[in-house]
């Protein structure tokens, strides 16, 4: 899974069937002190989440286990609004 920010929103007109109705969102990633890092992912929201909020984004054939992704074409997909991390040891 990745820890991501999400920073912005893909606007599609024309896609496949299976994905009509489905919201693309940037996420940049983060690391554990929710410090962005260079990489983004383009992801399906599956549960509501806006700019500027902090998600967990899962990616690959996990990705197609959501209710909402199930049998489709996706890639990532945010499966989990983050409220907080509680990091117990540091380094």
């Amino acid at each position: 899974m990745i820890l991501g920010r999400v920073i912005g929103t893909v606007w599609s007109t024309k896609k496949d069937e299976a994905l009509v109705g489905a919201k693309f969102l940037i996420v940049r990633q983060l690391d554990l002190e929710y410090k962005p890092k260079e990489a983004t992912v383009i992801a399906v929201d599956s549960v509501g989440a806006g700019v500027g909020e902090v998600v967990l984004v899962a990616q690959g054939s996990s990705a197609r286990q959501t209710t909402f992704t199930k049998n489709k074409p996706v890639d990532a997909v945010i499966m989990a609004i983050v409220d907080k991390l509680d990091i117990s040891v540091k380094d």
